[in-house]
């Protein structure tokens, strides 16, 4: 993991990443009950020979066929694109049922353990329209900021992703407090802000060997305000000192070094800022009627 990105993958699997953990074991629940009994029986030829063909063409069947036929695609072939299908047929041709229901958040997940983000940002969000009071909403908003999580971009390339990642995390914290999602959601939701001031890290850096301070301590100036609890804090603390050197806003720069030496004393980029203050024949001095004062003592850190 550099200064620049942000490895938002870690050593987590992708059912980890999605929070999956708990949301797993309730959906399978409720599918191994579904496919128990329909797939039971005796005869010759396998089990997938019984219920697929080669043609793919749909005919109406019944309802909790299609969906346990989806279930079997998806748990035991490991195929979520067939599966999706299969869920999706549920859905046109029972589309009042409750199996129609349980058919639209499992073509969520399905689109979501496949790769296909759209798919299943569409379905989680038509089940949150069509079922919002239901127990499963809170998973289905859950699957939505996760697909966009997963797709959050390094912090060289546009953060649109990164933030509409953030509002629907926001939304499971907001809606869904006391669920387990919005445990989840506060973790990835540091992930996401660590990724934006990330990228307001890389283009402050673009301006200082530019030489353009000015430019360079608005984006230092983000991150100290807006994402004080990321791992970019020092740095750009530790940058908006030399920045504040280099123009001759001396207070400023006593106050950067001064914040980034009370909250991080130990930190490499504190002794950068200390010796380049002290070079100035200066020590780190806390302005308290500075914004870079007032950001940290807003969260209790100044």
């Amino acid at each position: 993991m550099t200064v620049e990105t942000c490895n938002l993958s870690g050593p987590e699997t992708r059912q980890d990443r999605a929070g999956h953990g708990v949301a797993k074991r309730l959906l399978l629940a409720v599918s191994l009950m579904a496919f128990a009994a329909p797939l039971g029986g005796c005869g010759t030829g396998s089990l997938y020979d019984k219920f697929f063909t080669k043609d793919e063409t749909f005919v109406d069947q019944p309802a909790d066929k299609l969906y346990n036929e989806g279930l079997y695609l998806m748990n035991e072939k490991h195929d979520r694109k067939a599966a999706m299908k299969k869920f999706e047929e549920v859905d046109r041709q029972h589309p009042y049922s409750d199996w129609a229901r349980k058919s639209l958040l499992m073509s969520a997940y399905a689109s979501y353990e496949a790769g296909a983000y759209d798919e299943c940002i569409s379905s989680a969000n038509r089940y949150i329209s069509l079922h919002p009071g239901s127990p499963d909403a809170a998973y289905a908003q859950y699957l939505i900021a996760a697909a966009n999580y997963d797709q959050i971009p390094d912090v060289t390339r546009d953060q649109g992703r990164t933030e509409r990642a953030i509002a629907a995390l926001e939304e499971v914290v907001r809606k869904y407090p006391t669920s387990e999602y919005a445990t989840q959601a506060k973790k990835k939701l540091e992930g996401a802000r660590d990724q934006l001031a990330g990228r307001e890290m890389n283009v402050g850096r673009y301006y200082m060997e530019k030489r353009d301070y000015t430019a360079a301590i608005n984006r230092f100036k983000v991150v100290v305000t807006q994402y004080q609890t990321t791992r970019h804090v020092e740095e750009a603390l530790a940058r908006l000192t030399e920045a504040y050197m280099a123009i001759g806003i001396v207070g400023e720069a006593q106050t950067a070094a001064a914040v980034l030496g009370h909250n991080f004393p130990d930190s490499r980029w504190y002794k950068d800022a200390y010796n380049l203050v002290k070079s100035g024949g200066m020590e780190p001095q806390e302005n308290r009627g500075s914004y870079i004062s007032k950001a940290f003592r807003k969260l209790g850190l100044g």
